[in-house]
């Protein structure tokens, strides 16, 4: 049968039924529980599935709730009440050989609770116990004419149950063999005695287990065939595949397969699954991170790890594309920074996009990021203090292999004193570089050394890897750091913007600030990383920083609803100075609320700054005829007529490249997560509604489901990774938002 139904609980405290038909998804909202769901499951009660479907769920509010479908009706039938215990997994089935329902649940009482459907209510029957901790997981599996249960839990033990049809009782005839003990119930309906014994307890984990399950099932010779194979994952950074040994039947750890083992600083697995033909496994880690398996076709015993999806698992802050436009880079309320690049296979012409690269796994929220050139980066977290990371060797060498691009065209002079990678020694928050003779001699596999505290902790994770493919979740976690090479003190609260000029020589950087005197911004020398000078004017946090594309500007907007602009003055021995040359205050402000982003037209004449009053206005020296260097105070004013963006603006970005008919491309992001392109051009000296056009609203499906943090376009025409011919008819545009997600859009400027 084609599966086209799923189920799913979640913290909104409902159920959510999908149905899949053709390419429509219809959904069937359950309510009822009052706190989150955190485990489902349903049965199909006969042959056609659109009849009746049986489904129990288990909440934080101590009970189980039971619930039937039919057709397209769904309600709750029955609530089991667990006084102030927990259920933490449910498990439906039918009792062999018959259609009377049977419900397990495991929870916090360390126990596994049997009830079975008897005149329609579910009657407990049965309590297992044996396991000495929180039941995690517990799942039926149907073999022939038995039922087998497994269970797992935080003693690290999982329990594999048998229940079968008990034949009439013989008379008990007294000899001494050992026999294990049974529970035998009695069905009332089918007047059939059932026992249940325990037929296995496998040890293995050495941390609690937290999920538990079967091969699925397949359809062999016309009947259902149950593998006899298990899949484990636990708090112990590993997944366990287990089966009986062929001669013997007795489950073994010897029989079965480990894989896992990252070190860094992973939490540890938190749920499993095999593919349906069982060729595959995929687990998933604490920080939300998918791990895939594959089997290898010779040696059946070897799994070897493959290229998956992965992202943040926290809001998105900032994105920003190397100078070259071949990858992007990201910063993150998880704590990580990201590197994303498309990745060239060797003869296929298909392009996706993978993250190849986390320079930075941090003790803080990443809250901002700029380029300083194309290896180089500046990041500020919630902490006081700036972090100048530099790319190590490894990386860029994997980069070309994964994208395809020459090393000669990458790596210039520098690159023999170049680290090979980077590693955060224990309790540390600083990437330390390796070199060639850092990296440790790694024991023989077969020395019995990996137990000790020492070995299970080196101060070096890092050893390089010749990649050819994006590299596997454990590999991201400790190989592909990249050196940290410069702190910049002197911010007082925590960093919140970051802007590198467009040659890269000076840093501007500002944090959150309540007062005058720590709103200001501070510029930096990007070659002895000195400070420059410090520019005071605003009252509250400088929510974005943005040179000028000719470096001559540097515009800074806040939270205290005014914008400044601060033109570059003839350079000092230090470095460039600025000064104060325009500013809106209480009487010439525009925008009623936060301006929370800006951006500069491509030939440094106008710029844009979006807010929370929907607003959105292009600024410049409106008049040119009139101005004389020096007055640029007063002529700065409003080109353009308000745009109402309809929600609040948390974005805006102008594209390098401008319309076959020379309009701007202003990208402008929502606080809904909607993404709506623009285009602008000053017709006359007056600002006319008629200079903006509504070109394109990228649709709900594929814009953010939570507010736009950050848009970013690439500075050329064309795609990343793709040597198209017809380059210039497109432009790349990456977001970043509130929903965990970072977005790369295709826009075709000749259909804007």
């Amino acid at each position: 049968a084609s599966e086209k139904e799923l189920i799913s609980g979640g913290s909104d405290k409902q159920l959510i039924l999908w149905e899949w038909k053709d390419t429509l998804v219809k959904s069937i909202p359950l309510k009822g529980h009052t706190e989150a769901v955190f485990a489902v499951d349903a049965v199909y009660q006969s042959d056609e599935p659109d009849l009746n479907l049986l489904i129990a769920s288990a909440a934080s509010d101590s009970t189980v709730r039971i619930w039937s479908r039919h057709g397209s009706e769904a309600k709750c039938i029955e609530i089991l009440q667990f006084g102030n215990g927990f259920v933490m997994d449910v498990c439906l089935s039918f009792l062999p050989g018959s259609d009377v329902p049977i419900l397990a649940c495991g929870g916090d009482d360390c126990k596994i609770s049997l009830f079975i459907q008897q005149n329609g209510q579910f009657q407990k029957t049965l309590i297992l116990p044996g396991h000495e901790d929180w039941i995690r997981g517990v799942e039926w599996a149907v073999c022939g004419e038995d039922l087998f249960l497994a269970s797992c839990a935080q003693d690290c033990l999982i329990r594999i149950w048998k229940l079968c049809a008990k034949l009439k009782e013989l008379p008990e005839t007294e000899d001494d063999s050992i026999k294990l003990k049974e529970n035998v119930f009695t069905v009332k309906d089918a007047d059939t005695s059932y026992a249940v014994s325990l037929e296995s307890v496998l040890a293995g984990h050495e941390n609690w287990v937290y999920a538990v399950h079967w091969q699925p099932s397949f359809s062999k010779d016309g009947s259902m065939q149950q593998p006899m194979r298990i899949l484990s994952a636990s708090m112990d950074k590993t997944v366990i595949i287990w089966e009986p040994d062929k001669e013997s039947g007795v489950w073994l750890e010897q029989a079965s397969v480990r894989v896992g083992e990252v070190g860094g600083n992973t939490l540890g697995f938190f749920d499993c699954q095999f593919s349906p033909d069982g060729s595959m496994i995929i687990a998933h880690a604490f920080h939300g991170a998918l791990h895939l398996w594959k089997q290898a076709t010779v040696n059946q015993k070897e799994w070897t790890p493959e290229v998956v999806i992965s992202g943040h698992f926290n809001s998105v802050e900032d994105v920003k594309w190397d100078p070259e436009g071949e990858f992007i880079i990201s910063v993150g309320s998880d704590q990580t920074t990201r590197l994303f690049a498309p990745w060239k296979r060797k003869e296929e012409t298909e392009v996706t996009w993978h993250e190849i690269a986390r320079p930075q796994v941090h003790g803080y929220d990443l809250r901002c990021l700029a380029m300083i050139g194309r290896f180089q980066f500046v990041s500020g977290a919630d902490e006081k203090v700036l972090r100048v990371f530099r790319a190590p060797k490894n990386f860029i060498e994997n980069f070309s292999n994964i994208t395809g691009i020459p090393m000669e065209k990458l790596c210039s002079h520098q690159s023999s004193d170049l680290p090979e990678g980077a590693t955060v020694p224990a309790l540390g928050l600083s990437n330390k570089a390796v070199f060639e003779g850092d990296m440790a001699i790694q024991p023989d596999e077969d020395e019995e050394s990996f137990n000790t505290i020492s070995n299970q902790y080196p101060e070096i994770y890092f050893q390089p890897l010749i990649l050819t493919e994006p590299p596997p979740e454990d590999h991201l976690l400790q190989n592909t750091l990249w050196p940290e090479i410069q702190k910049l003190y002197g911010h007082g609260y925590e960093i919140f913007c970051v802007a590198c000029n467009n040659s890269n020589t000076v840093i501007a950087s500002a944090c959150k600030a309540s007062k005058k005197e720590h709103a200001a911004i501070i510029l930096w020398s990007t070659n002895s990383w000195k400070k420059l000078q410090s520019l005071s004017f605003h009252n509250l946090t400088v929510t974005q920083l943005a040179f000028s594309p000719d470096d001559s500007f540097l515009l800074a907007v806040s939270r205290d609803r005014n914008w400044s602009l601060w033109r570059k003055q003839d350079s000092s021995e230090s470095g460039p100075v600025f000064t104060c040359c325009a500013y809106t205050d209480k009487n010439t402000a525009v925008h009623s609320r936060i301006i929370w982003s800006c951006d500069w037209t491509p030939d440094s004449k106008y710029f844009i700054t979006g807010s929370r009053d929907k607003k959105v206005i292009v600024w410049g020296q409106c008049d040119l005829s009139v101005i004389t260097e020096g007055d640029e105070l007063d002529s700065i004013k409003p080109c353009s007529t308000v745009l109402d963006a309809g929600d609040s603006v948390t974005a805006v970005g102008i594209s390098r490249v401008l319309t076959p008919d020379g309009r701007y491309i202003v990208a402008v992001g929502l606080e809904k997560g909607k993404i709506i392109l623009y285009t602008w051009k000053q017709s006359g000296k007056e600002p006319a509604l008629t200079d903006w056009t509504t070109s394109v609203e990228i649709d709900n499906s594929q814009s953010h489901a939570l507010a736009v943090k950050r848009l970013c376009w690439r500075h050329h025409a064309g795609r990343a990774g793709h040597n198209d011919d017809n380059s210039s008819k497109w432009l790349q545009l990456a977001s970043c938002g509130a929903d965990h997600c970072v977005k790369v859009f295709n826009v075709n400027r000749f259909a804007l």
